[in-house]
């Protein structure tokens, strides 16, 4: 397993507006060209990925490649499973 930096800066992921603690995932850039993710729910699981692998993911979600993992609930207005 690697080794997660103490020191990162982590960024929330929350909609425009909101505050509180989500559950909302948050990101932290790290050396080695190693990108962290966590839920904000469960600090202490960290998945690390390759920024390679993050930005081909932040492509497809640009592109619309992942839409159909979600529905939008128009009452509460999260996505929920498809």
């Amino acid at each position: 397993m690697t080794d997660i930096p103490a020191d990162l800066t982590w960024t929330r992921a929350a909609p425009e507006g909101k505050e509180g603690p989500g559950p909302w995932i948050e990101i932290a850039f790290g050396p080695d060209a190693l990108v962290h993710l966590r839920e904000t729910g469960d600090p202490t699981n960290i998945v690390t990925t390759t920024q390679t692998k993050w930005d081909a993911f932040a492509k497809g979600v640009q592109a619309g490649e992942f839409d159909h993992f979600a529905e939008l609930d128009d009452n509460q207005g999260t996505a929920g499973p498809a």
